[in-house]
């Protein structure tokens, strides 16, 4: 089996880093085109007057300069091992959502995520990106922990 197109979506943490370094391994064993994404969720309480009105909002544009900066870092990441990658900073209300969305857009083969690894509580509170792409997404998933 060869991978074409794969999404890498990140947060900035060391957990993305370590879906970085096996997404790098898996680009050059297959030559894959590779899509590094971020989303920026945004509350609809928060941000009603962005999403309708097109206005600006503080809280807003500091996350997006910060997703700016992890997804700068996430490609540097890809440069150091000869890797060009497209970068992508998407925007929504469900982060899981965006990236299966984003991995049909792209005609991704694969997504390759980093997990926390949470259990019990903390993953029943803080839920699991990841485990939520299991769930809803058709493409596969590789699920990287440090």
């Amino acid at each position: 089996m060869s991978y074409h197109n794969i999404l890498v979506p990140v947060d900035g943490s060391e957990t993305a880093y370590a879906a970085v370094a096996k997404a790098a391994e898996f680009a050059k064993a297959f030559g894959s085109k590779v899509t590094v994404v971020q989303v920026l969720s945004l509350d609809p309480y928060i941000a009603a007057e962005y999403i309708s009105a097109n206005q600006t909002n503080d809280l807003i544009e500091r996350a997006r300069t910060a997703i700016i900066e992890s997804l700068d870092a996430a490609k540097a990441k890809f440069h150091e091992q000869g890797i060009e990658v497209e970068t992508k900073l998407l925007e929504g209300q469900v982060v899981h959502r965006e990236i299966v969305k984003a991995a049909e857009e792209n005609h991704a083969d694969l997504i390759i995520i980093g997990s926390h690894g949470r259990t019990g509580f903390k993953k029943l509170f803080l839920g699991s990106v990841a485990q939520s792409l299991l769930g809803e997404s058709h493409i596969p998933v590789l699920i990287v922990r440090e």
